[in-house]
């Protein structure tokens, strides 16, 4: 019996380089009698079109979805090049999917009748009540610049159902980013996923991100880019870099991450991370930027400490995790790649039970944020300690 059968699910993982292997590594590792669903997350490296075939081949009749990543969470820890995956049993888990194949006109009435059939699905199986035992995942293009209309149109049709998810990546190239359903990669979609059991869970999200004093007033702005070409009334790469005290031609993805920016919300803070720098001085963020907002200057804090006491805090009221389904922030594994801590960091999430993957973008109940790890931590069997 696979480890972790006995318990509803199955993590598995491949490192082969051939669509093929990949695809009857996961197999071996992942298929039961009880198997209903699995999820995965694969690098962006693959011949896509090869191991989208191959999935298709060989869990024929399961319903498979997943997304491209920048960088894997496995059952070891964190990965790179590889495929991460873990199959639910349909004994503890009603599962129901969905693909907007066109993110540019989702609607909210689209969104309604999206919603509308995954609940259906899901009570198929009369597993538990959907209010109370169900929350919802999104796989979404990291570079469609159309997170935010997307997410807005399903938190409203989701309602009191909490929901999460990532924007996929592709190894940090920022070109192409896929979603996997039906047997194939799309690009400009997104995969909603609706997940009913009678497992106790929470969805949640951490950051370890401190205000400064500084604050930067966006001054003129594209919010349909996500480009903007003044802070401060002055370009917004110079006046970037003057506040980091750094020359404009050094800015990278390792100063983006260490130096973040955030609006504040109801005494929240939200970052919104920096991808690039445009030729005409211009900064394009991974989320929406409008014009007139304030953004303050924000540094990173300890990121495991963060981490730890975030699920101590989960573990208090769930029990140990049976599983944690964690979209992680690529800028925040840059971030522990370059202070030492990767190691130790890949360790706590490999005894969390993480698979996951890093990503251009986390979604929280609706927001599309930066720089968080978000998540969703799922308990043993009767391994509540508050209800």
């Amino acid at each position: 019996m696979q480890e972790g059968l006995a318990d509803g699910v199955v993590t598995a993982m491949s490192s082969a380089r051939e669509a093929e292997v990949v695809a009857q590594d996961l197999a071996r590792q992942l298929i039961h009698p009880h198997l209903g669903f699995v999820l995965f997350f694969c690098s962006a490296e693959y011949d896509l079109d090869a191991l989208g075939d191959a999935l298709e081949q060989y869990f024929g009749g399961i319903n498979v979805i997943g997304c491209t990543t920048a960088g894997e969470i496995t059952p070891l820890g964190y990965g790179r090049g590889c495929v991460s995956a873990v199959g639910f049993d349909h004994r503890s888990f009603s599962i129901a999917s969905a693909l907007i194949d066109e993110m540019e006109r989702f609607s909210l009435l689209d969104a309604q009748q999206l919603v509308e059939r995954l609940v259906n699905d899901c009570r198929g199986n009369s597993l538990a009540p959907i209010k109370g035992h169900s929350f919802a995942l999104t796989l979404l293009d990291g570079l469609s610049s159309r997170e935010e209309v997307v997410l807005a149109a399903l938190s409203a049709a989701f309602g009191s159902i909490p929901h999460f998810g990532g924007s996929a990546g592709d190894d940090n190239h920022l070109t192409h980013t896929h979603v996997y359903y039906g047997g194939r990669f799309h690009a400009g979609a997104a995969v909603v996923v609706l997940v009913n059991t009678w497992l106790e869970f929470e969805v949640f999200s951490t950051h370890h991100i401190l205000p400064r004093a500084e604050k930067l007033v966006v001054t003129r702005a594209d919010s349909a880019t996500r480009r903007v070409y003044e802070l401060n009334a002055e370009p917004a790469a110079l006046e970037y870099a003057q506040q980091i005290g750094v020359a404009v031609e050094d800015l990278d993805l390792r100063l983006f991450a260490a130096h973040p920016l955030a609006v504040r919300i109801n005494e929240q803070y939200y970052v919104r991370s920096v991808q690039r720098v445009n030729d005409d001085l211009s900064l394009t963020f991974y989320c929406a930027v409008e014009n007139g907002i304030v953004l303050t200057a924000m540094t990173p804090g300890p990121l495991l400490p963060n981490l730890q006491a975030q699920f101590e805090r989960l573990e208090s009221r769930l029990g140990p995790p049976l599983l944690t389904i964690g979209c992680d922030c690529f800028l925040r594994r840059l971030e522990v790649e370059a202070d030492g801590s990767v190691e130790r960091t890949a360790e706590f999430l490999r005894r969390q039970r993480v698979i996951g993957f890093n990503t251009y973008g986390e979604q929280f109940n609706g927001m599309h944020i930066n720089q968080t790890f978000t998540g969703v931590v799922i308990g043993r069997p009767g391994g509540s300690v508050c209800r």
